[in-house]
């Protein structure tokens, strides 16, 4: 049974998300707060396996929250976050003061639709509990017992180093990305000579500000991207969301294109169609890199990618919030690296550079 605790100021809200996540019969309830303070002190009583949290709240609001959550009882959290400009901005700082994944208040347009995402979010981040304690316990240095990690990779799986060089890279990324690919993109030098093309599964609100603090504080600019947009070393374009981004071929030059179709696509943006169309316009010049998220969007086109000569880095288990997307990938033996987060960045630098 994953226990909850809900934080909202909103009444309403505090009640739906209860109601909606109960429905589910591997999720209980154990507990409500109206405020921040309030959370932060029934986050110490209840030790729930997971909080939901709203940005706007009186007395502590929630970035406050999750500041002194993560140093006194870490524990995972979900954002519950409004689809305005304001609201996307305060949700990418809440990742990065350690929460773990969000979801857009879109309550109204599909309400079967939005409680089965927030039951699946739920279930997905309440198995990173342990680790988020662990995690938060060690940067507090608060003694903790050590545990043995993750193994970096299948035992019987054969890894095979990329050669380069390649001149784009392309990324796919779902739950728990937006901090993961900020971490890789801001270690990358100004000079890198490659382009690089980034599906995070994201709502359109939120894209722009994505990019927009991306580029704030990595040494390549990073953009969203715009159909038409020329292929451009240095630089990282995340397409907007709701729609796919992809390669295509003008003559003998590569352009990047943004698109509505395939409008069936279970994920838009889809990491398939950026891996599929990259692998066929570009080959033997692409590495391909899937990191944390639910699912196995990009699996497909993984496949496609590698029969056309492209080379792919899967996040290893231990460093993903949720371990869908590279498991797929290692599991069909796609992956030619099984890397940490931490050490990405670096294993970019050296293939595109050769």
């Amino acid at each position: 049974m994953i226990s909850v605790l809900v934080v909202d100021d909103s009444t309403f809200m505090r009640n739906t998300i209860t109601s909606l996540l109960e429905q589910d019969s591997e999720i209980k309830i154990v507990g409500t707060a109206r405020n921040g303070q309030e959370a932060l002190q029934k986050a110490e009583e209840l030790d729930p396996d997971v909080m939901t949290l709203d940005v706007d709240l009186p007395k502590l609001d929630g970035l406050g929250v999750l500041q002194q959550l993560m140093k006194k009882t870490p524990l995972p959290v979900l954002m519950v976050s409004s689809l305005t400009q304001s609201g996307a901005e305060s949700t990418l700082k809440a990742l990065e003061y350690g929460a773990l994944d969000f979801i857009p208040k879109n309550i109204s347009s599909d309400r079967e639709s939005f409680a089965a995402e927030l039951q699946k979010k739920v279930r997905a981040i309440a198995r990173r509990k342990t680790i988020i304690k662990l995690k938060y316990r060690r940067i507090n240095q608060i003694q903790v017992p050590v545990q043995r990690p993750l193994p970096s990779q299948p035992a019987d799986y054969v890894q095979t180093p990329c050669q380069g060089p390649r001149d784009l890279v392309v990324i796919g990324v779902s739950t728990g990305g937006p901090p993961v690919v900020q971490k890789i993109l801001s270690t990358l030098p100004e000079d890198l000579p490659a382009c690089i093309l980034i599906a995070q599964h994201m709502p359109a609100a939120f894209t722009n500000p994505f990019a927009k603090r991306l580029d704030s504080v990595c040494k390549i600019g990073v953009t969203e991207a715009k159909d038409g947009d020329k292929f451009k070393t240095g630089h990282a374009y995340v397409c907007p969301g709701g729609k796919h981004i992809g390669i295509r071929m003008r003559g003998p030059l590569p352009e990047i294109f943004v698109a509505e179709e395939p409008r069936d696509a279970l994920y838009k943006p889809s990491a398939n169609v950026l891996f599929e169309t990259a692998g066929k316009a570009m080959g033997r010049r692409t590495l391909g890199v899937i990191l944390t998220g639910m699912g196995s969007d990009g699996c497909e086109g993984s496949k496609v990618l590698r029969e056309k000569g492209g080379c792919l880095i899967a996040q290893n288990e231990a460093s993903c919030v949720v371990y869908g997307m590279p498991k797929a990938v290692v599991d069909n033996k796609l992956a030619n690296l099984i890397l940490d987060v931490d050490d990405i960045a670096n294993a970019i630098i050296t293939t595109v550079r050769g």
